[in-house]
C-alpha cells in the first residue's frame, strides 16, 4: 500500500508518493503565482491551487495502478480565506496568510469580544494573517461577496471539496482562523454569535487523522486516482511539518532554521502564553496541542549578511571553490562563544516572537576595535540562536521542558551553528532523515488515518530514524552569562527603534 501527502503551498504544490515504509518514491512540484495587486496585500487563485494538483497527481501515479493508493493526506499554508457561493464557485481570489490589510479589523474583532477572552478560546490575539480579519475585511470592503458566502474554506480544504465534494477541515489548520475553540477542538460558537456570522459557513472539523471524505468520480476521473480513496483530515503546514519531524510527543521540539525561524513544541495539555506571545493551536496528533514561536529573520539574517559583507567569500565559491557560508562559518569557528562581547539583534524584518513588533531593527551592538569581521559573522549566528531561544524560555516558563531539540531548514547543515544551538538551548540537537516536510508529514497521517499504523507516534518512530546528534559542550556556560544581556537589549533599544522608524518614513 502507497500513500500521497500534498501541500498546498504559497507558489507550489508539494505532492509526494510514498510506501508503506517511509520511503519517497516520487515527488511532484508543479509551480504557479500568487499576486500583490496593492500594498499589503497577497492573493491567489484557488483555480491555480487545483489545477497543479491535479498535475503533480498524475504525475505521481504515471503508470501505476491507482487501487495501490491507500490513503491522501492534506496539508498547505494556513490562514487563507477561500469563499464560496451556494454553488461551490469561488467568489473572489483567496486572501492569503501573508496578506496584511485586516489591521483595523483585528482591533475590531478583538475590542468586540475581548482580549483575555480571545486568548482564551483562541489561544492566540487576532492577527492579520489569521483568516477572522479578512473575512470583517470582506464584510465592510465587499458587500456583493459578503451576501454571497456559503462556504469559507482554507486553502488545503479548497483541494479537498474539489478532490471529494465534500465540506472538513481538521482542528490544526482550524485553529488559525481566530474562529476555533482550541481547548474544546471545536468552532467557537461564542466568537460567531459576537460577530453576528453563520456558524453553517465552516467545514466540520475533524482530527488530522480521521478518513473524513473519499475521491469523487468526477475527481477519479481529472486525476487518475481511484473514486473511493480516503482522504484524511491532514494539517496545517507547521503541524504537519512537525509531524514529518516527528514531534509527536512532549519533550521533544523543532526548530527549524529557513529564512525564518520556527520553535515548535507539543504540549499533552491545552496552555496559552498570558500574553499571546506564543501561538498556541491543536496539533495533528489527536487529542494533543501544540505551542509556536516565530522570529522573522533566521537563516534570512545569514543570508542578508552574506550578500552584503561577503563579497569576498561569494568570489571564491563563483571560482569553483568552498560555499560562502562555509567559509563565513569556518572563519566565526575560530572566534570565542560570545563573539567577545558583541551581539547581533536579528530584527531586520521587525519581530514576531517574543516581541511582536513591526519596528524593530536589526544591529550590531558591542563593537570595539578588537572585533573582525569573523566575530560579525559569528554575534551575526549567536543574535539568531539568542532568538529562537527566546521562544524556548517563553515555553519553558508554561512547563514544556524539552529533552531533545530537531534540527530542520538550510541552517541547520552548518557544523558550528548546530553545535551553537545545542551550547544556547542547552539540550541535545538531532538531525533526522525525513526531510520533505509538510507533505511527509501529510503522507504519515494518511497512513495512520487508514489503519497502517495505531498512532501517529508509531508511524514516525518507523518512518523517521536520527541520523545525527550534538550534545551540550563547555561553551553552554559562556552562553548563559551572555543571554540575559542579549534579552535586555531589546527593552532598551525599543523606543528609540519607533523613533527611528518615525523619523525614516
Amino acid at each position: 500500500m502507497n500513500f500521497i501527502g500534498i501541500d498546498v503551498g504559497t507558489s507550489s504544490v508539494k505532492a509526494l508518493l510514498v510506501d508503506e515504509s517511509g520511503v519517497v518514491i516520487k515527488k511532484a512540484t508543479p509551480e504557479y503565482d500568487f499576486s500583490t495587486p496593492k500594498s499589503l496585500w497577497a492573493e491567489a487563485n484557488p483555480s491555480d491551487w487545483w489545477e497543479a494538483t491535479q498535475n503533480a497527481i498524475k504525475t505521481l501515479l504515471g503508470n501505476m495502478d491507482s487501487s495501490q493508493i491507500g490513503g491522501i493526506g492534506l496539508t498547505g499554508q494556513m490562514h487563507g480565506m477561500v469563499a464560496l457561493d451556494q454553488g461551490g464557485n469561488v467568489l473572489r481570489p483567496c486572501i492569503m496568510w501573508n496578506d496584511q490589510r485586516s489591521h483595523v479589523e483585528c482591533n475590531e474583532i478583538t475590542n468586540r469580544i475581548g482580549r483575555e477572552k480571545i486568548l482564551e478560546i483562541t489561544g492566540n490575539p487576532v492577527l492579520p494573517g489569521f483568516t477572522a480579519p479578512k473575512i470583517l475585511w470582506t464584510q465592510k470592503n465587499e458587500p456583493e461577496v459578503f451576501s454571497a458566502i456559503k462556504k469559507i474554506l482554507l486553502p488545503k480544504d479548497y483541494i479537498r471539496f474539489k478532490l471529494t465534494g465534500e465540506f472538513f477541515s481538521d482542528v490544526s489548520d482550524a485553529s488559525g482562523t481566530s474562529l476555533l475553540d482550541i481547548e474544546k477542538r471545536s468552532w467557537a460558537k461564542e466568537i460567531f454569535q459576537a460577530m453576528e456570522w453563520p456558524l453553517s459557513w465552516m467545514p466540520e472539523v475533524t482530527e488530522s487523522t480521521e478518513p473524513s471524505s473519499k475521491i469523487s468520480q468526477e475527481a477519479a476521473q481529472l486525476t487518475g486516482l481511484q473514486a473511493g480513496t480516503p482522504v484524511v483530515g491532514g494539517g496545517g503546514d507547521c503541524a504537519a511539518q512537525a509531524v514529518g519531524s516527528g514531534i509527536v510527543e512532549e519533550g521533544k521540539i523543532s526548530v527549524t532554521l529557513g529564512t525564518s525561524g520556527v520553535v515548535f513544541a507539543q504540549s499533552d495539555s491545552y496552555k496559552v502564553e498570558p500574553n499571546g506571545k506564543l501561538h498556541a493551536f491543536c496539533h495533528a496528533v489527536p487529542g494533543k496541542w501544540h505551542l509556536m514561536g516565530v522570529m522573522l529573520s533566521a537563516a534570512g539574517s545569514f543570508q542578508w549578511y552574506k550578500n552584503e559583507f561577503g563579497q569576498d567569500e561569494q568570489r571564491i565559491e563563483d571560482g569553483g571553490g568552498p560555499n560562502a557560508y562555509e567559509l563565513l562559518t569556518d572563519g566565526a569557528s575560530e572566534i570565542k562563544a560570545g563573539s567577545e562581547g558583541l551581539f547581533f539583534l536579528p530584527y531586520l524584518s521587525g519581530e514576531r516572537t517574543p516581541h511582536p513588533d513591526p519596528y524593530a531593527k536589526g544591529c550590531f551592538i558591542g563593537m570595539s576595535l578588537r572585533h573582525t569581521k569573523k566575530h560579525l559573522t559569528r554575534s551575526v549566528l549567536e543574535g539568531v540562536s539568542y532568538g529562537l531561544n527566546d521562544s524556548l524560555s517563553l515555553m519553558k516558563g508554561l512547563g514544556i521542558n524539552p529533552n531533545e531539540t530537531i534540527l530542520t531548514g538550510g541552517g541547520a547543515q552548518s557544523v558550528l551553528w548546530k553545535q551553537m544551538l545545542a551550547d544556547i538551548f542547552s539540550t541535545e540537537c538531532s538531525l533526522v532523515n525525513a526531510v520533505e516536510g509538510a507533505a511527509y508529514g501529510a503522507a504519515i497521517l494518511a497512513s495512520v488515518g487508514v489503519g497502517g499504523y495505531s498512532s501517529v507516534p508509531e508511524a514516525c518512530n518507523s518512518w523517521i530514524q536520527k541520523t545525527e546528534s550534538i550534545n551540550p559542550g563547555p561553551e553552554q556556560d559562556i552562553y548563559r552569562k551572555y543571554y540575559p544581556v542579549f534579552q535586555s537589549l531589546y527593552q532598551s533599544l525599543k523606543a528609540q527603534f519607533s523613533e527611528i522608524s518615525k523619523i525614516s518614513s
